[in-house]
């Protein structure tokens, strides 16, 4: 039987994240593959993958938060918001040239989009409307009116710029929530300058916990495939909580534990202190991760569980 965990893949260019899974399943021996959290084809990075069991966790990952490197070029936009779509005609009345602009300009830009921001995901995306998803609608020449959502954006910090005649590219990174789109962010940076702005280049170089230190490429991986066993994974993405033997029984046939974690179980690891806005690991006493649990109507409600 193959094993449950997650593999933390350096996705490279050009590939979509569903190729990426097609090569992971012939790797791991076993169809039952997902990926938490989808990257561009032009994106490179941190893909988390789930193997058989772990899949279950992905849901829930996909919600982490995440960093990326990104460069953005200012003085251009395109249809897709990045370097793949057509150029754009330049904004009416235009702006200043992006390359006139300075670094204190650019920080004081920057700082527009951060903290808690409505954001309006990008035309090519797998937002739906109507049923459709986005990037559908788009190409089928159709144009989708999508809704702003509020995102988080903890952390856009200006690295370096590249001025070249009416050009500037700037590299960014970015800590952000789930949902945020950096291609957005690129689209409304240029155009609360008034000269357009497109995505580059997008490297994600963490997912909740796993950073791109821990990242694989898929050439090393089918040397030596590396997985971080399921109950290890869970462990570093959620907080623990330990039941006692009977508590453990309940929760793996599915059973709804009367009162919260706090009322048997034993909070445990980095985040024992911390509230529970998500889902926790609930450990048998010897250890075993028996499920994956959510604080609702005074009870510990079981999302996911792992025994048989």
């Amino acid at each position: 039987m193959t094993a449950s965990g997650l593999v933390i893949v350096d996705k490279p260019a050009g590939m979509t994240s569903h190729d990426v899974v097609a090569r992971m399943r012939r790797l791991a021996g076993t169809r039952r593959v997902g990926h938490a959290g989808t990257l561009d084809p032009m994106a490179t990075g941190v893909l988390v993958v789930g193997v058989e069991k772990a899949t279950r966790l992905l849901g829930h990952l996909t919600l982490a938060e995440k960093e990326y490197s990104a460069t953005i070029r200012l003085g251009q936009s395109t249809v897709t918001d990045d370097a793949e779509g057509e150029a754009l005609p330049a904004p009416h009345p235009p702006g200043r040239p992006a390359g006139a602009l300075s670094d204190e300009d650019l920080r004081a830009a920057l700082a527009r989009f951060t903290g808690e921001i409505m954001q309006v995901p990008p035309r090519i995306s797998a937002v739906k409307v109507g049923g459709e998803r986005a990037y559908r609608l788009t190409r089928s020449g159709a144009a989708p009116k999508l809704a702003p959502r509020p995102v988080t954006i903890r952390r856009l910090d200006l690295l370096a710029v590249r001025r070249a005649g009416g050009l500037a590219d700037i590299d960014v990174e970015v800590t952000c929530s789930s949902g945020a789109y950096i291609r957005a962010i690129a689209r409304d940076l240029g155009a609360a300058l008034g000269t357009g702005g497109h995505l580059t280049a997008l490297r994600r170089t963490r997912v909740g916990p796993y950073g791109i230190g821990m990242a694989r490429t898929l050439g090393r991986l089918a040397t030596a495939f590396e997985m971080i066993p399921l109950a290890q994974a869970a462990a570093a993405a959620f907080p623990v909580i330990r039941l006692d033997t009977e508590q453990a029984r309940l929760a793996s046939h599915g059973v709804r534990l009367p009162g919260g974690p706090g009322t048997g179980g034993e909070r445990a690891g980095p985040d024992a202190a911390r509230p529970r806005a998500g889902p926790v690991a609930a450990f048998a006493p010897d250890g075993t991760l028996i499920a994956l649990l959510a604080e609702r109507d005074g009870g510990m409600h079981p999302l996911a569980v792992f025994v048989p």
